[in-house]
């Protein structure tokens, strides 16, 4: 039913991260913005926040839900995606490109060894 790059890793808690030299790029997969609806806010942290692995970095909000969106690194926060932050419901435009959320500077990538593949969180979320 949706995509789900091959070259991203994926949460259980429905955050993707892509990594690239120490830094993540986090954002909320297809499917979980698909679950939330039409998204009406977003709260994200402050450029130079620390950020914990499995602690709450910030909350999204739909017209059904307030989700808290949880952190899969520990690290500090180098960039947010302040242009959604003002129109968050362009979030579903794009959610692999140009709706991620943060650019975290990663302390320790054996963190990312819990995460899983595409096909394998395809699965779990679209049981294929």
């Amino acid at each position: 039913m949706f995509e789900y790059p091959e070259d991203l890793k994926y949460t259980n808690s429905h955050e993707y991260i892509r990594l690239e030299n120490n830094v993540a790029t986090v954002g909320i997969t297809a499917f979980a913005i698909d679950q939330l609806g039409d998204i009406v806010f977003l709260d994200l942290p402050e450029v130079g926040t620390k950020v914990e692995k499995g602690q709450t970095f910030g909350t999204i909000e739909s017209v059904k839900a307030v989700e808290d969106i949880y952190s899969p690194v520990t690290g500090t926060v180098i960039e947010a995606n302040t242009t959604l932050i003002d129109e968050p419901e362009n979030i579903a435009n794009d959610p692999y490109g140009a709706s991620w959320l943060l650019k975290v500077s990663i302390e320790d990538e054996s963190e990312l060894s819990d995460t899983l593949s595409a096909s394998a969180y395809s699965e779990k979320v679209e049981g294929k």
